[in-house]
This record gives structure tokens, C-alpha cells and sequence, in this order.
């Protein structure tokens, strides 16, 4: 009877739907509904054109699946409508419909096309990606660890190919066209102000020369080399007026084509570590991620092959064990004695004191490489012999891939006894090898700087005349290149060097002998950030260097080239993965940070050449003027009146302190937003180690209550026991 009853409500409710009115108006919404009395709702659909129906919110046609369960569903039910007109807009809606206009469907439709356009292009672009197989069958072999330095290269041939061709469109070309030519020229200014004697520049050779000349002057950018495009002794001073109505300033493209490279790389590399930096803030909290990280996101899934996926497993289980080790390394931090933190605290200082005198040693030696190679290219006796010259000529470079080689190699000896831990030794290692790669860089300029500038006291005998040693370095910009590009040249020989005649002969003893110190000994590890500090020198070699020798970063994306060949060659035939990596999701915003650092320290050396050194009298484009910058106020005075007060606001104190305080102003807020975020990350975090608490403290219990749950269970009637005291510890 009850069924009966519910199918006749149900019909009646049906017969009501059927004679209800065609049209029903909701006075408080103005919702209209239209609803024929002799057809379905599918052949209405389908056959009658109707303005927009007005469904509620989210129970419209054009919705989203999680509308069904969301507000529209909510809204639908507080209509004032019966259950089975609420049914017939139900379905109505699920239909999606949606009722739009001849242009909103063109519009709709371009925009699918667009969208389809902009992901075809995007998949084929995936495929044109430099190196992309080679990327997966690194990844697929050796982790995602070592794949995140082919690709960190790859960036890095990117980026140096983007910044020669700025430098060739805006300098070189422009240059070689203008000499090809002969146009005329307007001098910027006048040489009046240099002596005739520093005017004199000819480093061509004379008479007759010897092959063996030809081979030292490509290795070390001197003779025919120095006029050459290579240097920045090619390039004029001049403003060349290619019609009446347009000049190109050739001094003023070099200097802003500096400024142009540089800003392209920061704003590249902060783009590409965005989401790098994001990880890093998440995972920051090693004593809340380390077991997590290790067990639920350690394995690479990009792994192919029985060996790869063995090694991975080895590198997770050395992980853990890792982690366990630190955790009774802080165990036993915590309980130490204080007679054993001081003596602890002690010998690291003293330690730590070593270091630094190692550190200060290195820079010394590349201090006095510097001078006594500037001193010793000058003597006669050195002149007539082919490879003492190249040996004096390369003195730096050799002393600082030594110290470079030599010192972190001595501080991995000196922090075994400085009892860190694992990660503590690898982050302490990587900070002092970032300082003395980038420092010896920075000793080397200082050391040359000290010469040209005869110790930043211009009244000296040598500096009196040209504001600059001129009788040592008559062209002192285009030197500074070529100490760049023999730092280049050396570093790359010295790689291939140690892969053909130390890796290959390593690997070639190691399978071929059976002795077991060999074996011990085994194959060469694939250190990746060993091996990312070095692309790091070199690239800040570049940006050095990319002023004074602006073809440095062609060279500089050739060598790179070479080297990704080279270093894919040696790790499939003689390295192995090592036994502590990183991570490719941390180790790439690490990679960009230490690079923006080299970025830094090379943007030190450059401001000072353009804003303090006088430059050289008898080379380059800023030969006649007081300092480099000063063809920047000289080119805003060809400019009309409007232009000049506008730039001459932007550079005013009237501009620059409202700038000062507003910067300010949204640093602090940033910081202040940055600071709560941070305060809701640690109390987000201290919950969850909380709960993790509270789970291992129910778990121990159930585990207690067990065994006496079961002999209650095991009673001789076999009857169910009351587990209340188990179902109340889950809730």
C-alpha cells in the first residue's frame, strides 16, 4: 500500500507539472519559465529557440561539474518552487545548454582555436628544446640530481647565445659596417686633453715574425689579435651620421648594450628561480621533511633500466641512513658536557682559522702571480722563448685553477674533524668553494686594477701623464679582456685535460685491474655542485669579461657546447652517480643563487671601469673622454628640451628620495607580509608534528591493548568481547 501511495502522490505531482500555466513568473527574481503542455522537455530543447533561461546561480547551463554539489545545487533548493518543477530545472541544467549569441559563439569559438593553436605550438616547441633527449636518457640513467646540472648548462648556452647576439646586432655588426664602408664620422669629443705620447697605440708586430708568434697570440688575444673584433680596441669613438636625419652614437650602443646584457640575465635568472625558491621556503624544515621527502617524493619515476633503478634505491638508503646518523649526531649534541662544547667550539675555531689562512695564501699567490707576470712579459730574455712566454703570460690563470683545485680539496680534509654533520659538511664545503672561486676572480681585477691606477694615486710618476699606467698597459681595457679570455681558454683545456688523462686512464685501471686498492679506489664520482661551480667561474668569467672582449660569450656558448658533449661522454663511460646528491627540485634554485652571486661580483669590477678609471687615450669607443659614463649626460644634450628635463628629473634628488621612500614603503610591507606568512608556516607546521605525536602515542597504545583485548576474546564460550576501550582511543 505504501508503494501504491507513492506512485500515485508522484503522478499527481506530474498531472500538476502538466496543467500548471505556460508561463511562471517569480515576482521577487524575475525568473520566467516556459513551459509547453504538449511536449517533453528533450523535444523542447531541442526544437524551440528561447531567451536565457534564469536558472539560479550554478544550476545554469554553463557550469561546472562541482556545481552539483556546491551553491547552485543550494541555491536551487531554497527556490519556491514544487519538487518536480525543481527536477525539471535539475536536469535542464545538467544538459548545458548554453544560450549565447551569434558573436558570443564566434568569439567562443576563436578562442578555442587560439587555445588549441597555443598548446600545438607548445607541444613542438617541447621537441625543438635543445638537448632533450639527451636530457631523458641522462635523467632516465642517473636521476633527476645529475640531469638538473646538462640542464643548468643548457641554460647557460641559452643565455650567452641571447647575449652575443645583443652585443653583435648593437656593437659588432654596426662597427664592422661602418669600417667596411668608410661613412663618415663625428668624433664625440676631442683628444686635445690627452698627451700626444698617450695617443700612441700599434700592437701589431714589426718586421719579420715566427710561426710559433701566431699560435701564442690565439692562445693569449695579443699581436694581431688585440685590433681585432675580439677586443675592445677594435671599436671607434665616434658618431657615425648615417643620413641627415640619423646617427648612430657607437660609444653610447657599447655602453648600453653593457647595461642591457646584464639586466637580461637577472631578470632571467629571478624568473627561472621563482619556483625553485617557493620549493625551498616549503621544504626549509628538514626536521618536519626529511623522512617525508626521503620516502614519498625520493623516487625518480623518470628512471629506466634494472642498474638506474638499483642505484636510485641505494641513494634513498643512504639517505635514510643519513638522516638516522644526524639525528644521533643532535642527540648527542644535546647531550654534551659543557667542557666538551668548549672544546668542541674551540677546535673549530681553530680549524676554521686554517681555513682561512689557507684562503688568504691562495688570494697572495694570485696577487703576486698578477704583478710578477705583468713584470715578467716585459723582459727581454722572456721575449725570444716561446714557452716561458706562454707559461708567464698564463701565470694567473694557473695559479688560480690550482688554488682552485687545492684549497677546497684541503677543506674537505679539515671539516672531517670539525664533527658537522652530513648536510652540515656538504652546505659548509659548498659556502667556502663558492667564496674562493668567486673571490680569486675578484683578487685577480683588484691585482690589475692596482697597476693601472699605480695603487689609486694618480700623482704617481707612471699615471701623471695619462691618469693611467700608461708606459705598462697603453690600451689597459683591451688587457683586462684578455685576462679574461686566457682564464677561459685555461679552464676549458684543463677540463678536457683531466677527462682524457685522468678519468679515462682511471676507469680503464679500475675495470682492467683486479687489485683490490684499485677496486676500493673505484670509478670517478659525478659530483654534480662540484661541477655546477664551476660553469658558475666561468660564466662569471663572461660577464667580467663580455665589456672588454665582447665576442667572450660566443666563445664562451661554443665552449659550453664542447663541454656538454664532453661531460655526457665521461659520465656514461667512466663516472658513477655519487653517493650524496641533491635533489634536481632544490638543487636548481641553489644553482641560480649561486649564479646570481657571480652576477653580483661581476657587476662590481665594471661599475668601477665606467664610473672611476680614465679611460685609454689610443683605443676603444671612450678614448676621448674623462670617464666612461660621460657619454650619457653628453648624449641627453642632442636631445630636445622636453626629453632633457624629463631625464634630468629622473636623475634629480627630486625623483630619487620619493623613490627612496616609496621603495621603502613596499619593502617593509612586503617583509611585514612575508613575516606573517612565515609565523602561519611554523604554527601550520608545529600542528602537524603535534599530530604526528599524538598518532605515535595512540598507535603505542593500541599496541599495549592489544594483547589484553585477545585473552579477553580467547574465553571458553568464543564469545565477542567489548572493544570499547579500542574504539574510544580511535575517536
Amino acid at each position: 500500500m505504501d508503494d501504491k501511495a507513492k506512485r500515485s502522490k508522484s503522478i499527481s505531482a506530474e498531472d500538476r507539472v502538466k496543467k500548471s500555466p505556460k508561463e511562471t513568473v517569480h515576482a521577487d527574481e524575475g525568473y520566467q519559465y516556459h513551459y509547453p503542455d504538449s511536449e517533453s522537455l528533450r523535444s523542447r530543447t531541442s526544437s524551440h529557440s528561447y531567451s536565457r533561461p534564469p536558472y539560479p546561480p550554478g544550476a545554469q547551463g554553463e557550469h561546472s561539474p562541482g556545481d552539483e554539489t556546491g551553491e547552485g545545487v543550494k541555491a536551487l533548493r531554497e527556490l519556491p518552487l514544487c519538487l518536480a518543477q525543481k527536477r525539471i530545472l535539475s536536469k535542464v541544467s545538467q544538459m548545458k545548454i548554453p544560450v549565447v549569441t551569434k558573436w558570443q559563439s564566434w568569439k567562443l569559438s576563436k578562442s578555442k582555436s587560439m587555445k588549441k593553436l597555443g598548446e600545438e605550438v607548445k607541444e613542438a616547441s617541447h621537441y625543438l628544446k635543445l638537448w632533450r633527449k639527451a636530457l631523458l636518457k641522462i635523467g632516465g640513467n642517473f636521476g633527476s640530481g645529475i640531469q638538473s646540472y646538462f640542464a643548468f648548462l643548457r641554460f647557460l648556452v641559452l643565455l650567452n647565445f641571447m647575449t652575443f647576439l645583443l652585443i653583435g646586432v648593437f656593437v659588432v655588426i654596426p662597427n664592422i659596417v661602418f669600417r667596411t664602408l668608410n661613412l663618415t664620422s663625428l668624433e664625440t669629443g676631442s683628444n686635445a686633453s690627452g698627451q700626444a705620447e698617450c695617443l700612441h697605440y700599434n700592437p701589431s708586430p714589426q718586421g719579420l715574425v715566427y710561426f710559433y708568434s701566431y699560435l701564442l697570440d690565439l692562445l693569449s688575444g695579443t699581436g694581431f689579435m688585440e685590433l681585432s673584433v675580439l677586443f675592445y680596441g677594435y671599436y671607434q669613438n665616434s658618431e657615425v651620421g648615417v643620413s641627415s636625419q640619423f646617427s648612430y652614437n657607437v660609444p653610447l650602443a657599447y655602453l648600453l648594450t653593457c647595461l642591457f646584457y646584464i639586466l637580461l640575465s637577472l631578470t632571467w635568472i629571478v624568473l627561472r628561480s621563482g619556483s625553485g625558491f617557493k620549493l625551498s621556503v616549503v621544504t626549509g624544515d628538514g626536521d618536519l621533511s626529511s623522512y617525508s621527502m626521503s620516502v614519498f617524493c625520493g623516487w625518480d619515476f623518470g628512471l629506466e633500466g634494472e642498474q638506474a633503478a638499483r642505484l636510485k634505491q641505494n641513494s634513498i638508503r643512504y639517505e635514510l641512513q643519513v638522516e638516522l646518523e644526524e639525528d644521533a649526531l643532535r642527540r648527542n649534541a644535546a647531550s654534551r658536557t659543557l667542557a666538551q662544547r668548549v672544546y668542541l667550539y674551540t677546535l673549530r675555531g681553530v680549524l676554521n682559522l686554517l681555513v682561512v689562512g689557507l684562503i688568504l695564501a691562495a688570494f697572495y699567490c694570485i696577487y703576486r702571480a698578477s704583478e710578477q707576470s705583468s713584470i715578467l712579459q716585459e723582459d727581454p730574455s722572456v721575449k725570444d722563448n716561446f714557452f716561458l712566454l706562454l707559461l708567464v703570460q698564463y701565470l694567473p690563470s694557473i695559479v688560480i685553477t690550482a688554488a682552485n683545485f687545492l684549497v677546497p680539496t684541503l677543506c674537505d680534509i679539515i671539516i672531517r674533524f670539525e664533527r658537522y654533520s652530513m648536510t652540515m659538511q656538504i652546505k659548509l664545503t659548498l659556502i667556502r668553494s663558492v667564496f674562493l672561486r668567486l673571490t680569486s676572480l675578484g683578487v685577480l681585477l683588484y691585482s690589475l686594477w692596482n697597476q693601472i691606477t699605480c695603487g689609486g694615486e694618480p700623482r704617481e710618476s707612471a699615471c701623471t701623464r695619462c691618469d693611467y699606467n700608461y708606459a705598462q698597459y697603453p690600451c689597459w681595457e683591451t688587457r683586462v679582456g684578455q685576462e679574461m679570455y686566457k682564464l677561459m681558454i685555461f679552464d676549458f683545456i684543463t677540463g678536457v685535460v683531466v677527462i682524457l688523462l685522468v678519468e679515462f686512464p682511471r676507469r680503464m685501471l679500475v675495470d682492467h685491474c683486479s687489485c683490490k686498492p684499485l677496486q676500493l679506489w673505484g670509478r670517478q664520482e659525478f659530483v654534480v655542485p662540484e661541477n655546477v661551480l664551476g660553469l658558475v667561474y666561468a660564466q662569471t668569467v663572461v660577464w667580467t669579461g663580455a665589456f672588454f672582449c665582447p665576442f667572450l660569450p660566443l666563445i664562451n656558448t661554443v665552449k659550453f657546447i664542447l663541454l656538454f658533449y664532453f661531460k655526457k661522454l665521461t659520465l656514461f663511460q667512466n663516472c658513477r652517480p655519487a653517493s650524496r646528491t641533491f635533489r634536481s627540485s632544490t638543487s636548481n634554485f641553489f644553482f641560480l643563487l649561486v649564479l646570481l652571486l657571480g652576477l653580483g661580483l661581476a657587476c662590481v669590477p665594471l661599475g668601477y671601469s665606467v664610473a672611476v678609471i680614465h679611460p685609454s687615450f689610443g683605443c676603444g669607443p671612450f678614448r676621448s673622454l674623462s670617464h666612461m659614463w660621460d657619454v650619457v649626460p653628453q648624449s641627453l644634450t642632442s636631445l630636445p628640451k622636453t626629453a632633457q628635463s624629463f631625464f634630468n628629473f629622473l636623475g634629480s634628488q627630486a625623483f630619487a628620495v620619493p623613490l627612496f621612500l616609496l621603495s621603502c614603503l613596499v619593502f617593509s610591507y612586503m617583509a611585514a607580509m612575508a613575516s606573517v606568512y612565515g609565523n602561519n608556516v611554523a604554527q601550520l607546521k608545529a600542528q602537524l608534528k603535534l599530530e604526528g605525536r599524538d598518532k605515535q602515542f595512540l598507535v603505542k597504545r593500541i599496541s599495549e591493548l592489544t594483547p589484553a583485548n585477545q585473552k579477553k576474546s580467547a574465553g571458553p564460550s568464543g564469545s565477542v568481547v567489548d572493544i570499547s576501550e579500542t574504539r574510544e582511543l580511535w575517536e
